[in-house]
């Protein structure tokens, strides 16, 4: 099965751009092109208002601002509403009137700020605190603030003065922490003992908010959690007196907890939060309360310890506790919730074979249907939805050729696109072709892939063979910041990506069968899938390829530079694991590595059987090597490993370090520095 795909992005592209005057997509493009996200509406629907980042492009540094778009004006255009020269506005947000809030740096710290979009006048500063407000959300009835920062767990206000919270128990410099601490280290920073992401609601009269009060009530944990839970994890109730909150309890099982709950507190009240979701050991998250208040819907694993279990739907009435699995028929994972305004559905996104759609859920009877919300071929990456009157969505949405902009979706099924803000850029472009492939992999099962290559009339292309991370993840149509094949292409080469077994989008047993099996089907999976690439496209050298991967494509390379030794010219190995013993201790978060191995190392019934470090003899294969300073999940550790055996055996590889970089390569200049690194190091490999 051969499906083909020119964006109209791309096709655009060739419209405009003549032979002469086209170029390819550079890795500088990448890092400078400009970043939609956070798209919020007015209550009416007519402001859309969303963050937009751009990039300096001598410099690299980053601003983020944003900008307004009248949807009743003809032919509107964004334009800023509040871009301040040099500080950062993000995560906006109106209230029932129609005043627009947002955080701001401006003053010197975090804080809520808000304008009048209608007024035209300046933003005011809303919130005064000690601490760094992180997030908020605006009470339905506007006489609230909820809001979460990093706080001391002995402060009652929003920050505190408090000279000893815990952190620093001595003369010295040295944290302690004390038996049962958990988390000491997570993701790319070292924990402040005592201290955790809280909630506080604030009361607000005439745009200034006071009286800041703990949500929390004692509880010790992170809420929202960290290090990438947001907003969807609180949620004010419709009755703006009651808050829904997520949180992940801090103790000694923390590292190997995947339980997190949903907690309700009724403000102001002297009762305690009542955790909903006690009885599910597992994860439960995204509280999204009906508009009537009758219903809070939310997502539900159900087996604890394992985070890439599928998440159901939920429903749960809030008066009688009565709960029901609303999509536990559908083999996939609830990603997103939002209601529509009759309260009669539910729009939830979810990864669905290399796309990421919207779907409609109904409330009665869990029955899903894919909604239509592009007029591509292929739905790409559907995000941020939101209902908008008359049963219009606003959503974003990417794909593997074009970054993120925004969309309405009115409620007869017809699509416009309302931001373009990197169309002009886009028209530079060379084009690029994609085609997804699909093909029987291992134990005879169903795998699909994508191929993405310059439209070129060579006879053959270099290939970049790009092994996604996870190893619950995909490599999906959508764009990307980091890992972009579209960037690899217009380099010259054929990219190839397969989702392997383990991979999400495609059920959840096809997910779950990675365990304890790290580098059979996978691997045999992609054997397969480079050849049936190589079989598709004829226009793909097979023979002159070179494979790439971090995190679990990482741990990846390190094992086909053991186990397919004749593959590829040469290997490119970001944050990959060598030692799987050594990561078993080191890593931050242990669910994952206890639940894909079988336990912890003590446990496992045959810990060495996938370990790439056991098959160092048979390296040959040259390699770049990529790692950061600040990956703790990871740990920088396993590439000097790497690098040190590779050095060893005399085989050629390279080094490239980040100080000050973390699981992900995110600054401007490091990413230009990264591709470039890389780009060399294929071309020094590879014949064009």
């Amino acid at each position: 099965m051969r499906n083909h795909i020119l964006s109209s992005a791309i096709a655009l592209a060739a419209a405009i751009s003549t032979a002469a005057f086209a170029r390819p997509m550079t890795e500088v493009d990448l890092a400078t092109l400009k970043r939609v996200a956070a798209p919020t509406a007015s209550p009416d629907g007519r402001w859309v208002v969303f963050q937009m980042t751009e990039t300096e492009g001598a410099t690299y540094k980053r601003s983020t601002g944003l900008w307004l778009v009248d949807r009743n004006a003809k032919d509107a255009k964004p334009a800023p509403i509040a871009d301040t020269a040099g500080k950062n506005e993000t995560a906006p947000a109106f209230d029932k009137d129609g005043i627009l809030y947002f955080l701001s740096n401006a003053s010197g710290k975090d804080q809520v700020w808000r304008i009048d979009p209608k007024a035209g006048a300046a933003a005011t500063q809303v919130t005064e605190t000690k601490a760094d407000v992180s997030g908020f959300k605006i009470s339905p009835d506007g006489s609230k603030l909820l809001a979460w920062g990093d706080i001391a767990k002995e402060c009652t206000d929003f920050g505190c003065d408090t000279k000893d919270k815990g952190a620093l128990p001595g003369p010295g410099t040295g944290r302690l922490y004390k038996d049962g601490a958990g988390f000491v280290r997570h993701w790319d920073q070292w924990e402040t003992p005592g201290t955790y992401s809280r909630p506080f609601v604030f009361d607000l009269a005439d745009g200034k908010a006071s009286a800041a009060r703990p949500v929390d009530a004692g509880l010790i944990g992170d809420s929202p959690s960290k290090p990438f839970g947001g907003g969807e994890e609180l949620a004010w109730g419709a009755d703006s007196r009651t808050v829904f909150f997520t949180l992940r309890k801090a103790d000694r099982n923390e590292p190997m907890s995947t339980n997190l709950d949903i907690y309700s507190w009724l403000v102001d009240s002297r009762m305690m939060p009542t955790n909903l979701t006690q009885d599910n050991q597992a994860t439960d998250t995204l509280p999204t309360p009906s508009p009537d208040g009758k219903w809070l819907a939310y997502a539900a694993m159900a087996r604890p310890g394992y985070e890439a279990d599928r998440q159901v739907l939920m429903l749960r009435n809030l008066e009688s506790g009565e709960t029901k699995k609303l999509t536990d028929a559908w083999d996939r994972s609830v990603a997103s919730i939002a209601w529509a305004a009759d309260g009669k559905s539910l729009y939830v996104t979810a990864q669905d074979t290399l796309e990421h759609p919207v779907f409609r859920a109904d409330a009665a009877t869990g029955k899903v249907e894919k909604i239509k919300a592009t007029t591509e071929a292929f739905e790409g990456n559907i995000g941020d939805v939101t209902p908008l009157p008359g049963g219009a969505l606003l959503y974003s949405r990417n794909s593997a050729l074009a970054p993120t902009d925004l969309f309405v979706r009115d409620a007869k099924g017809k699509v416009k696109q309302i931001t373009a803000v990197n169309a002009a850029r886009l028209a530079e472009f060379d084009a690029v072709e994609l085609d997804r492939i699909q093909f029987a992999g291992a134990n005879g099962d169903k795998v699909w892939g994508m191929i993405l290559k310059p439209v070129s009339p060579v006879q053959k292309l270099p290939v970049a063979f790009i092994v996604h991370g996870g190893p619950q993840g995909s490599f999906g149509n959508s764009w990307s910041t980091r890992w972009n094949p579209r960037v690899f292409a217009q380099q010259g080469y054929g990219v190839v990506t397969v989702d392997f077994h383990g991979s999400t989008g495609y059920g959840q047993a096809f997910t779950d069968s990675i365990n304890k099996d790290w580098g059979g089907k996978p691997l045999e999976d992609l054997r397969l899938g480079l050849a049936a690439a190589g079989k598709q496209d004829t226009q793909l050298d097979l023979n002159n390829a070179c494979a790439l991967g971090a995190s679990y494509g990482g741990y990846m390379m390190n094992w086909i530079a053991g186990q397919w030794t004749d593959g590829f010219k040469c290997l490119v190995q970001h944050d990959g694991v060598l030692d799987l013993r050594a990561m078993a201790f080191e890593t931050e978060e242990l669910w994952f590595d206890e639940w894909d191995h079988g336990g912890p190392w003590w446990e496992r019934t045959d810990p060495e059987k996938w370990n790439p470090v056991g098959h160092v003899t048979k390296w040959k294969t040259p390699m770049l090597v990529i790692t950061s300073e600040k990956d703790f999940r990871i740990p920088y550790s396993q590439g000097l490993a790497a690098f040190t055996a590779l050095q060893r055996r005399n085989i050629p590889s390279e080094l490239l370090v980040f100080p000050d970089e973390n699981h992900w390569v995110l600054k401007g200049a490091n990413s230009v520095q990264w591709h470039q690194t890389v780009f060399n190091w294929l071309g020094s490999h590879l014949k064009k």
